[in-house]
């Protein structure tokens, strides 16, 4: 949430229930915390009493046993509360960053695939890391803090009040003025420091984004161009931060200042009425001794305001992302789940595995459709092939199919049965999904075959990775299955071999592949066609092809244009039949002689 320029932020009480909505849980520690903090302040208040009491016994030749053991049990009490109150703090600030944290990245990967996309990845992580911190002060040191540093002040103020009244009205006036001056300068110190955090979250997504790049940003030489892109937010970040600190400096400036002011007052008054007799230079002292800790609880009061109001800012943007759609339905357990879809297979054979029917579906509610009309049936076993060019909407039916993106018009069926009526988890559950780009997950070979089916034995994922020819090459690796996959141990086509593998052992009744051998070399691709033509003699198979190879296997092939369904049949009927997929072919020159076509590009 951004503050227009020339505005200041202001802690108003919506804004505190924010904050307040990320403490509430822990509401018990939090009072125990106060109740700590004002004994620990209670005891530092009585200190300069209990000198004034050692000064008097040393004025009147009495014994100072008692006032120096009671100056030794504060200190020893004092000390532990101090140390009580602060582990309890911190330990409270630690849970709270961390709820947030866990809440926010259950939210994101619980959120609907466009409300995520929508926002740079490296802007939700920014909440995630850099926001969350925020949080730690701001939603249990800060109130506690507050109402600690009050009570401080006017504590000391009181106490004062008993030892001298002429010198407490000076000691006001003063105190009176710093607050005019925080109250003035403080709001402007929320405005600079909120930008500054806007202006980071965009760098985290900006560089995010950078890295995921960096060998088109290394391959087009734009390594300094986009690191001054991505460094413009940095210099505006690191501008309202120096205009925070400019800000606070000039706070702290004043309001060390304005109580150096009053000791000196409180000095000048203070000697005048002890000359006149009207104070006793044990009162001075002790008053003194309040005059210099003053300054404690001013500042405390200071810096709790600024932590609140960063805080705040942070969980409104925190709390923002409470906003992003969610994915209704709950995650069942593996084996109810599996008991469901073995009822539904034996009732079902003779009903499609999967139709759209007249389905239309767009990006956003403005958006054009990016599919309208679409019927499509796909059989229960048997491999369809998605052809076409570029912006036809084949990734947009399997965005559909997944259930990443709900149609406008239309319906789909699982089964027969509207999508309506199964959860996203009950769908997904029946299929396998192998991306173009991005087909890994950060983490090792072994955390990826088993991302969708933790319960695998190594016996089954040496299996599919024979069948992706892929078994000796992870042998070969130091590390075998643990291999980490940040790293370069695997190629690009072998990575995405891996997540054909990481699919083909799920046994899924309808497998999705976004064109799977995109990156593979001639042999190994007619390997893992042959994976493609034994599981779709088992189930069904559905691709978005861009190779020649993979279509000519299919039994149906659907040719889409501008969003919709062109024609449908087999490579000899289309080419026959449909000028479109003759003039792909024909304009790559791929059309098929007698036999097997070479593997080439479709489109």
């Amino acid at each position: 949430m951004t503050v227009p320029d020339g505005a200041s932020p202001k802690v108003s009480v919506p804004r505190l229930l924010i904050l307040w909505s990320f403490a509430r849980p822990h509401q018990r520690s939090l009072a125990l915390a106060l109740v700590l903090a004002l004994v620990g302040s209670g005891m530092g208040l009585a200190t300069p009493m209990v000198t004034k009491g050692v000064l008097d016994a040393l004025g009147g030749s009495d014994s100072l046993r008692g006032p120096l053991l009671a100056l030794l049990l504060l200190l020893v009490v004092g000390s532990a509360v101090m140390y009580g109150q602060w582990t309890l703090l911190g330990a409270l600030g630690e849970r709270v960053v961390l709820r947030a944290r866990e809440s926010m990245v259950r939210r994101f990967l619980r959120a609907t695939v466009p409300a995520v996309t929508r926002r740079p990845p490296g802007e939700l992580v920014t909440r995630v890391t850099s926001d969350t911190v925020l949080l730690h002060q701001a939603a249990t040191g800060a109130p506690v803090g507050l109402i600690n540093a009050v009570v401080m002040l006017l504590g000391t103020l009181v106490l004062m009040g008993v030892l001298d009244l002429v010198l407490l009205g000076t000691v006001a006036a003063a105190v009176a003025v710093v607050g005019v001056l925080f109250a003035v300068l403080m709001p402007g110190i929320a405005t600079a420091q909120q930008r500054a955090q806007d202006h980071l979250g965009r760098l985290g997504g900006n560089l995010e984004g950078a890295l995921r790049a960096i060998r088109t940003v290394k391959a087009g030489r734009a390594e300094d161009r986009t690191a001054e892109r991505i460094v413009a937010d940095a210099r505006v970040s690191a501008e309202y931060g120096v205009r925070a600190n400019r800000r606070e400096a000039l706070a702290w400036t004043i309001a060390l200042a304005g109580i150096q002011l009053a000791i000196i007052l409180v000095l000048g008054v203070g000697a005048w009425r002890v000359a006149e007799g009207d104070l006793e230079v044990s009162s001075l002292i002790a008053f003194l001794l309040y005059a210099f800790g003053l300054m404690d609880p001013i500042s405390e009061l200071s810096q709790n305001i600024t932590t609140l109001q960063s805080g705040i800012a942070a969980a409104e943007r925190i709390r923002e992302t409470d906003e992003l759609d969610s994915e209704e339905g709950a995650v069942r357990e593996g084996p109810v789940q599996e008991a469901v879809v073995v009822v539904e297979k034996t009732s079902v054979q003779d009903t499609p595995v999967l139709e759209l029917r007249a389905v239309t579906a767009a990006y956003g509610p403005d958006a054009k459709p990016a599919v309208r009309g679409v019927d499509l049936v796909i059989p229960r076993h048997g491999h369809t092939a998605i052809v076409g060019p570029s912006g036809a909407g084949k990734t947009t039916l399997f965005s559909l199919v997944l259930r990443f993106l709900e149609p406008t018009g239309g319906e789909l069926l699982l089964d027969g049965r509207p999508y309506r009526d199964h959860s996203h988890d009950e769908i997904r559950s029946r299929l396998a999904y192998v991306e173009q780009d991005t087909p890994v997950v950060p983490g090792t070979i072994r955390d990826n075959l088993l991302l969708s089916r933790p319960d695998a034995t190594d016996a089954e994922l040496r299996r599919v990775l024979d069948e992706v020819r892929l078994a000796e090459k992870v042998d070969a690796l130091g590390d075998g299955l643990d291999t980490p996959l940040s790293g370069a141990a695997v190629s690009g086509g072998e990575r995405q071999r891996i997540a054909l593998a990481r699919a083909l052992l799920r046994t899924p009744d309808v497998l999705l592949l976004d064109e799977a051998t995109a990156q593979l070399d001639g042999l190994t691709e007619a390997a893992v066609q042959s994976c493609v033509r034994a599981r779709a003699a088992t189930g069904a198979v559905v691709t978005i092809a861009h190779r020649l190879s993979t279509v000519i296997d299919a039994d149906t092939i659907v040719v889409m244009e501008a969003g919709r369904v062109r024609a449908r049949g087999s490579h000899g009927e289309l080419l026959a039949t449909d000028t479109l997929y003759r003039e792909l072919v024909e304009a790559l020159r791929i059309a098929a002689p007698a036999g097997r076509p070479e593997s080439t590009i479709l489109g």
